[in-house]
């Protein structure tokens, strides 16, 4: 009965330390996603009031894009800090690759961007109307989707590899009719 007992206990605490684990992941994510919208605000709004042309907008572009940004971190950040902690090891792990998967997707979605922006560039050349809107917003466009594509694959990655962790222990994890077991390595 004491095993048991104990192996409760540490079933817990180390689903406990992975799960803050995971919390620190996904807030330092949010974070630097928060302090990256709010310095291009920043410098949107004193470059779109001070420059002119496609210098301009591509400014102004850079400030409308990380109001999004802000919105998406502050949400994460949000949502993360006030997660339940899961009943258990595979609950965590599946919410752990539900999140890898959307950070994946994300990527692609990052991909599409920079493709659009290449694509203002180019229709720029072939518009007499504000041809300068389309090649500053494109290339804001090239900026803040290769932000994301680089942050989207660094999240996963790190995040790829604290959940292989929690993989290893459901590997020592031993369930049976009545009982539930830890197998430990020698």
């Amino acid at each position: 009965m004491l095993f048991f007992t104990i192996e409760g206990f540490a079933q817990n605490d180390a689903l406990l330390e992975a799960y803050k684990n995971d919390v620190k992941i996904r807030k330092t994510g949010m974070a630097i996603l928060g302090t990256w919208a709010v310095g291009n605000m920043i410098s949107g709004a004193i470059g779109r009031s001070q420059g002119s042309g496609q210098t301009a907008y591509f400014h102004e572009m850079n400030l409308i894009w990380n109001v999004v940004n802000l919105g998406i971190a502050g949400a994460g950040y949000y949502f993360t800090a006030t997660g339940e902690i899961p009943e258990n090891a595979s609950v965590l792990l599946d919410d752990q690759v539900s999140f890898q998967k959307t950070l994946l997707f994300n990527a692609g979605l990052d991909l599409a961007y920079i493709a659009g922006g290449f694509y203002l560039i180019e229709k720029a050349k072939n518009t007499t109307n504000r041809p300068e809107r389309l090649r500053g917003y494109g290339k804001s466009v090239i900026l803040q989707g290769c932000f994301l594509f680089v942050f989207d694959i660094a999240l996963h990655t790190i995040h790829s590899k604290h959940s292989s962790q929690i993989s290893d222990f459901l590997s020592h994890v031993q369930l049976g009719p009545n009982q539930v077991g830890i197998v430990l390595g020698l």
